[in-house]
């Protein structure tokens, strides 16, 4: 049988008709050869001398003589001792048969087979896992950029009545707080929709189902945690948030984004992400919640010393106040600007980081 044998410091290559050890090749002549690979391939049974005579000299007539030589000379060239045999042992009259441990080729083809797996999974989980990395940061960068444009605008709206020194703060410290939140969502989202890449198979559904997911925690966790900061400084918190239902909106959104415009120009992904969070912050908005605007016009009415004012954004949507609908369009623009910078970031990591099916 072709094949590589391994027992005690040798290497028998059958197909290649080479015995080697450490220090190189054992000379061995090739009807020699043929009777060790006969003996080693019958794993421990007897080989007779019949068959022995029969298979190795293929007919030609030989004594005994030739046959105890061959074994001598096997003997030899693996420093084995007929008194104390480690490889060959004699069964008087009978044969001889190998006793030493051989490793086979379909055993060595099994554990390269298994070593290798291990290594392709182990490859696998380390590209999952990076995947999974950047698609957090994809979304920490392109929510932290939608939050910092988002501020910036409602703090030109909210303070401009303010002097200029106000102003100038208050401008910097609602971009800087927006930027945060943002940063925040983006990389809860990212990481949800990047756990599609620990699904071998169908990671589509995955894209949505993570993103409503890291918008569900991150929209709690930003509520819980506003709620606690306003009470821990000014003794009373806002009576409308954002919070867990407008994450999941939104990260659903966004996720379903990205699935649809797989494989499709950045364009056409963008323009999709923007229409379907807008989409998910208007309807966020008719359903009661609030996103950033609605929760900013919020504190702005509880806390009437406040120099944020949104009541003369109101009057650009046709409202005394910052009514029902300066909020739905409001939140109509927050989730399309949110949503364009989201998709485009996590399509263009996934895209670099060539994800498939």
């Amino acid at each position: 049988m072709a094949g590589v044998y391994r027992f005690d410091r040798f290497v028998l290559d059958a197909a290649d008709r080479r015995l080697s050890d450490p220090g190189g090749t054992v000379e061995v002549s090739g009807r020699y050869l043929d009777a060790l690979v006969l003996l080693i391939t019958e794993e421990g049974r007897l080989v007779t001398k019949a068959r022995l005579l029969d298979e190795v000299w293929k007919g030609v007539p030989v004594t005994d003589e030739a046959l105890t030589q061959c074994v001598r000379s096997l003997r030899k060239a693996l420093g084995d001792e007929a008194g104390r045999p480690r490889f060959i042992e004699t069964v008087p009259r009978h044969g001889y048969r190998f006793i030493a441990s051989v490793t086979p080729p379909h055993a060595e083809r099994t554990d390269s087979d298994a070593a290798s797996a291990e290594v392709r999974a182990q490859t696998g989980r380390s590209e999952a896992l990076a995947r999974f990395v950047g698609m957090g940061r994809a979304g920490l960068i392109g929510g932290g950029m939608a939050g910092l444009i988002g501020g910036l605008a409602y703090g030109f709206a909210g303070v401009a009545d303010a002097g200029a020194g106000g102003s100038l703060s208050g401008l910097l410290v609602l971009a800087a707080l927006t930027a945060a939140i943002g940063m925040i969502g983006g990389s809860s989202v990212g990481f949800g929709v990047g756990m599609a890449s620990f699904v071998s198979r169908r990671r589509e559904p995955w894209f949505l189902l993570g993103g409503a997911c890291g918008g569900l925690v991150v929209g709690a966790v930003v509520r819980l945690a506003g709620l606690d900061a306003f009470t821990l400084l000014f003794g009373s918190a806002p009576r409308a948030m954002t919070g867990a239902g407008e994450g999941v909106l939104l990260g659903a959104a966004i996720g379903a984004g990205v699935w649809i415009t797989r494989g499709r120009k950045r364009r056409i992904a963008v323009l999709a992400g923007t229409l379907l969070t807008g989409f998910a912050g208007a309807s966020a908005a008719l359903l009661g919640g609030r996103l950033m605007g609605g929760s900013l016009a919020a504190l702005a009415a509880q806390f009437p010393e406040a120099r944020l004012r949104f009541d003369h954004l109101g009057v650009l949507f046709g409202e005394a106040t910052f009514g029902l609908v300066s909020q739905i369009a409001t939140a109509s623009l927050e989730g399309a600007l949110f949503g364009a910078a989201m998709v485009l970031a996590l399509t263009f990591e996934q895209r670099r980081a060539g994800l498939r099916d």
